[in-house]
């Protein structure tokens, strides 16, 4: 085969999956809606099968339900007959996924199913199959040309959409949002942008506060200490009322040689810009670089002007949020 051949291969095998894909679509109905459903109100586990091929996409769609709140695992089609049935319980629901719906190794999993009375959700080709007569909720594939002729494609790439379409819908249907994904994705890329202004900002002791009758000499020990570049003014009331910058104080102080004896209140900025904790920390640096600031203030939503905690712009970058 010469090269430019490659690209025509390619090519047809993209179009093989494309109409599969295109065929899939087609094919759902109320089935897809009762299985959401079911996985959604699952208060146990699901549990994916499938042999050969179908194993391996078994393994990705419990690994996606997983990651969006759905406690999800595969098993091996082969070892269940040997004790993994004694991994599904009766209140589990069970997918096992099939291009034929015959393979042999499914056998005793559909039939241990039926015994308990365990839910089963078959994704399967062929009507006429052991498969989907057994399945109490039937999810058809559409059947399909594989590329090559034999080798399991087209019919994977089906099951696997469906699969993810499956995973997105019971998303969507829990109202799993950004925050629940974050508690299941602490690490990585993902985790990191999805991290809120409470995780990483700077609370109790290490907050930079002053009163706003303190002398500026006194006032820049504490900026010293503190270390953030800033000063957060608060009245009597713990009230939070203003803020000063480094920035502000070396513009300052170039113009006015006496400042240390002057009071805070004479130098600072009234009207802080302020944060939700709750906010991404990502939305937090977007502020900062709009606003042209190093620091933004956290104060308590219930309590306005209570301020609980500081986010620092070298603090987000440190945490890889972009």
């Amino acid at each position: 085969m010469v090269k430019k051949e490659f690209i025509t291969s390619a090519k047809n095998v993209i179009n093989l999956e494309i109409k599969a894909l295109q065929n899939l679509k087609k094919n759902l109905n109320n089935a897809f809606n009762q299985a959401v459903i079911q996985i959604s109100k699952c208060q146990s586990k699901v549990i994916l099968c499938g042999v050969g091929k179908s194993g391996l996409i078994a393994s990705k769609i419990a690994a996606t339900l997983a990651s969006v709140g759905t406690p999800s695992f595969s098993i091996s089609a082969s070892e269940a007959s040997h004790g993994d049935l004694g991994m599904i319980s009766k209140k589990d629901i069970l997918i096992l996924i099939s291009n034929s719906g015959e393979t042999n190794e499914l056998k005793n999993i559909i039939q241990y199913a039926k015994r308990n009375k365990i839910l089963l959700i078959g994704i399967v080709s062929r009507t006429e199959s052991i498969l989907y007569k057994a399945s109490d909720i039937k999810l058809k594939t559409p059947k399909v040309t594989e590329a090559g002729g034999i080798v399991p494609t087209s019919s994977t790439t089906a099951q696997l959409a469906l699969g993810d379409a499956i995973a997105i819908a019971t998303m969507n249907y829990k109202k799993f949002d950004k925050m629940d994904f974050k508690k299941l994705h602490p690490a990585g890329s993902l985790g990191a942008q999805l991290k809120t202004v409470e995780d990483i900002m700077v609370t109790g002791k290490k907050i930079p506060f002053v009163n706003e009758n303190l002398q500026m000499k006194k006032a820049l020990k504490i900026l010293s200490k503190k270390k953030l570049g800033i000063l957060i003014v608060q009245n009597l009331k713990k009230k939070t009322i203003g803020i000063i910058t480094d920035g502000q104080i070396r513009r300052f102080s170039e113009k006015n040689t006496n400042f240390q004896n002057l009071p805070v209140k004479k130098i600072m900025t009234k009207k802080p810009i302020f944060v939700d904790k709750n906010e991404l920390a990502a939305k937090a640096l977007s502020i900062m670089n709009s606003k042209k600031v190093t620091s933004l203030i956290v104060n308590n939503k219930q309590k306005p002007l209570t301020t609980i905690g500081v986010i620092h712009v070298h603090t987000i970058l440190q945490s890889n949020i972009s």
